[in-house]
């Protein structure tokens, strides 16, 4: 049986390398953020090593781009738009399905939406050109010392503990969105009692009232606990996150983290 192929690359071939230029990616993120924030931080959604947005990013580089070897004026240009695009698209997609921003490039000039930004854009470019003179031949003449069988195995495996990865992660996201879309509800109608109990003052239904508003505190902050919890790893990987549809619900969940992250180096 013949495998099939993509641009004359075999299709586990292809995803080999796109589980390694996603590791490759990770540690270039996580390296560049620690960085720059002084402090570990993994970056990516996934529980693994993996950023697939630079493995997907690293496809685009090595296969359609390395049609326009010959002359690099074009491929520096082809290949700063099109990862720029990329970038572009993931960041709209998860803003789309998540609401939330999770890298915002809004303070640097020349930015669109804070998607993407010049500086960044003009980097892919030349990261592009590294990653297909330099990095990708040397990655080729690594994967083709292993054995087609041994290539098939590893990916079968590699493969399952993705998709492994990735449905854990999409739930974990969902159940955060879905927690920060009760949060924000609960936090307008416990305002919305608050203010009602100023208004109202007989004091034959006032116990009846405090204890509604007890009840309603209590249940709001057992949503803002879970919420706290359930978002807390995508908040360590990307401390800039923000949220036009849950600002509310997102500000009093980083209130509560930083809460009990002093809580903690207290007790130490």
């Amino acid at each position: 049986m013949i495998e099939p192929s993509l641009w004359g690359v075999p299709i586990t071939l292809l995803f080999l390398y796109f589980i390694f230029y996603s590791f490759l990616g990770w540690c270039m993120e996580t390296t560049y953020c620690s960085v720059l924030e002084r402090r570990f931080v993994i970056r990516g959604f996934l529980l693994g090593p993996l950023c697939p947005i630079y493995g997907v990013g690293a496809l685009l580089m090595i296969l359609p781009l390395s049609f326009f070897k010959d002359n690099l004026v074009v491929f520096y240009i082809v290949a700063t738009v099109t990862l720029s695009a990329w970038e572009y698209f993931v960041g709209w997609f998860l803003e789309v399905t998540t609401h939330v921003k999770y890298w915002d490039y809004s303070h640097f000039k020349f930015n669109i939406k804070g998607r993407i930004t010049l500086w960044v854009c003009l980097w892919w470019g030349v990261l592009a050109y590294f990653a297909v003179f330099y990095v990708h031949p040397a990655t080729e003449r690594l994967f083709g010392r292993i054995p087609k069988s041994w290539q098939l195995m590893l990916a079968a495996v590699l493969f399952a503990v993705l998709m492994a990865d990735t449905v854990t992660t999409i739930r974990k996201l969902a159940l955060t969105a879905r927690l920060m879309a009760r949060l924000e509800e609960a936090k307008e109608e416990l305002q919305l009692r608050a203010r009602e109990e100023l208004r109202e003052r007989a004091e034959d239904a006032r116990e009846a009232r405090e204890e509604a508003l007890e009840h309603l505190n209590d249940r709001y902050n057992d949503l803002l606990a879970k919420a706290e919890r359930y978002s807390r790893r995508f908040r360590d990987r990307y401390s800039g996150m923000e949220s036009r549809q849950w600002s509310r619900a997102l500000s009093s969940i980083k209130e509560r983290g930083a809460e009990l992250k002093a809580k903690i180096r207290g007790a130490r």
